[in-house]
C-alpha cells in the first residue's frame, strides 16, 4: 500500500515523525511519500522509511499550490493519508484525491478523527499515537532508532579533537534567549578542571547537511543541546542528553535524558546547574 503524511512545521517536528512514519512503514509494509515544508524536507533525507518527499508551504499557498499538490497525491493511488495540516484548502484537496482513509484531528475531508488534544508524555508518542490506532498501528516511539550510513560516520569521526577522552558535543540554538555564548564557552574548562581529557564538538543547527549533523552528533558521548534540532536528533540517535530549555515531561523517561531550564529562562542558568545535570556536580 502507499501512504500519505501531511506534516507542516520546522525541521524538529519532521523528526519528532520520525517513529510513526517507521511503524506506518513497518507494520503496513507502507510505501510513504511526506508532504512537508521545503525549509523542512531536507531531515526526511535521513529515513529508510520514506520513498519521496514533497516540499509544499502550507502556510501561504495559494490555490494553484493546492492544485498541484493534489495532482502529486492522485497519481500515485494512495490508500492512507495522516494529515497533520488544517483548513478548508487542505480538506478541499483532500476530498477530491480519492485516498480512501483519510486520518486527521478535524476537517470535513477525515474519515477518521482522533482527538485534537494530545497524551501526556514525550512528543514523538503523545503526538502521533491517536493517528496511528485508527489502521491498527501501534507505536513505540522510544524503540526507534534512527540509522545511519557508516560512510558518514567514518567521515564524521575521521573530524573529531584527537584524544582518548569522552566527547562532549555542545549545540546551542543561538540568539538572546539561549545560554549566553559565554556560558557555552565556559563549560568545557570548568569540566576539565574535574575531567583532564574532555574532548569538545561544537554541532548546533547549521553545521553542515542533516546528514553531516546527525551522524556528527552519533560521534558523541553525550550532548548538551539548546537547539531543537540536535535534541530530536540525539533522542532518535539513543544518545546520553541534556537539553536546554526542555520540558523534561516532553523528553522520553529514559536513562541520560534530562532537560534543564525554563526555555524563557536560559540566560540565567547557572553553570553549576548544567554541570550537576551532566554528572559533574
Amino acid at each position: 500500500m502507499r501512504a500519505l503524511f501531511l506534516i507542516p512545521g520546522e525541521s524538529s517536528r519532521q523528526l519528532q515523525a520520525f517513529p510513526a512514519v517507521a511503524a506506518v512503514a513497518g507494520q503496513l509494509k507502507a510505501e510513504v511519500q511526506v508532504a512537508c515544508p521545503a525549509g523542512s524536507a531536507g531531515v526526511w533525507a535521513l529515513h529508510p522509511g520514506v520513498s519521496r518527499t514533497i516540499p509544499f508551504a502550507f502556510e501561504g499557498a495559494a490555490l494553484a499550490d493546492w492544485a498541484n499538490l493534489l495532482g502529486s497525491v492522485r497519481e500515485p493511488d494512495f490508500q492512507l493519508c495522516i494529515n497533520r495540516a488544517s483548513g478548508r484548502q487542505v480538506d478541499l484537496m483532500l476530498s477530491m484525491s480519492h485516498i480512501p482513509t483519510r486520518i486527521a484531528a478535524a476537517g470535513f475531508s477525515a474519515t477518521e478523527r482522533v482527538g485534537a488534544t494530545r497524551g501526556e508524555g514525550w512528543l514523538n508518542q503523545a503526538d502521533w499515537e491517536a493517528y496511528l490506532q485508527p489502521i491498527g498501528v501501534t507505536l513505540n516511539a522510544d524503540a526507534f532508532r534512527l540509522p545511519l550510513a557508516k560512510a558518514d560516520l567514518e567521515a564524521a569521526r575521521a573530524e573529531l579533537p584527537s584524544g582518548d577522552g569522552p566527547l562532549l558535543l555542545l549545540a546551542p540554538q543561538g540568539g538572546s534567549s539561549d545560554w549566553p555564548t559565554a556560558r557555552w564557552q565556559e563549560l568545557p574548562g570548568l569540566i576539565r578542571q574535574r575531567l583532564a581529557g574532555l574532548r569538545t564538538l561544537s554541532g548546533g543547527a547549521g553545521t553542515g547537511t542533516p546528514r553531516q549533523q546527525a551522524a556528527r552528533l552519533a560521534s558523541a558521548d553525550v550532548v548538551l543541546s539548546s537547539d531543537p534540532v540536535s535534541t530530536e536528533l540525539a533522542l532518535l540517535l539513543g544518545l546520553p542528553l541534556v537539553a536546554l530549555g526542555r520540558d523534561p515531561a516532553s523528553l522520553p523517561a529514559r536513562q541520560g535524558v534530562q532537560g534543564l531550564g525554563p526555555a524563557n529562562q536560559l540566560p540565567a542558568l547557572e553553570p553549576a546547574a548544567v554541570l550537576q545535570a551532566l554528572g559533574f556536580s
